[in-house]
């Protein structure tokens, strides 16, 4: 049994929707990041205090484009990794780390602004330039979705899992206005039924 670790809006939510897309057994444990004390268990398996983490067997991983990676390539093939040697293979690998590296990373710092920081530091520089930053990378995903419903080609991957996350995190907790495209593309890829049971399974936290 796969569990992972993680919360009820966090990037586990990425873990949690390629396992149900591939239907592969699970159980999520809650983390709570704002704990005055962390729980033990947890710590112990990502002494770094941050989610998602997994563990399958003897196998412990953190990082969720990391984690999506090793499910599919350990329990696949599966349709949401397209093979190297297919024609979307390159877009899909882009978007699959832009999602991450070049989005939703950038929305770090204004979340810990807004929500953490004391009331003096939370309009500051860094913040502000994370929120253009993410707005110039953003014309990546548009200028994609003009020539096709998903990031890959014609076919939903888990390229639109990582960048589905990245949007809907900038758009509820950085103010970021998406386009009549990428409101579509959010309710293409949030409709799937696999998204709605990961929320539901996220939520909850129960065993599978």
């Amino acid at each position: 049994m796969i569990t992972v670790w993680g919360g009820q809006t966090s990037r586990s939510i990425r873990v949690v929707w390629v396992l149900e897309e591939m239907g592969l057994p699970y159980r999520v444990r809650q983390v709570d990041m704002l704990a005055a004390e962390q729980d033990p268990e947890f710590l112990a398996v990502n002494p770094a205090d941050y989610i998602p983490a997994i563990q399958d067997g003897d196998v412990v991983m953190v990082e969720s484009i990391a984690i999506m990676e090793y499910l599919m390539a350990r329990y696949g093939p599966t349709p949401l990794a397209p093979t190297p040697q297919g024609p979307t293979f390159p877009a899909y690998q882009q978007f699959l780390h832009l999602g991450e590296a070049g989005l939703a990373t950038l929305m770090m710092p204004v979340v810990v602004s807004r929500f953490i920081a004391p009331e003096a530091e939370r309009e500051n520089w860094g913040a502000a330039w994370c929120l253009q930053s993410f707005q110039k990378r953003l014309k990546l995903v548009s200028q994609r979705l003009a020539n096709s419903p998903y990031l890959a080609g014609e076919a939903f991957t888990a390229a639109d899992i990582s960048v589905t996350y990245a949007l809907n995190l900038g758009q509820r907790n950085c103010g970021i206005t998406l386009g009549d495209a990428e409101q579509a593309y959010l309710a293409r890829t949030t409709g799937r039924d696999a998204y709605k049971r990961a929320m539901e399974r996220s939520h909850e936290g129960v065993n599978a």
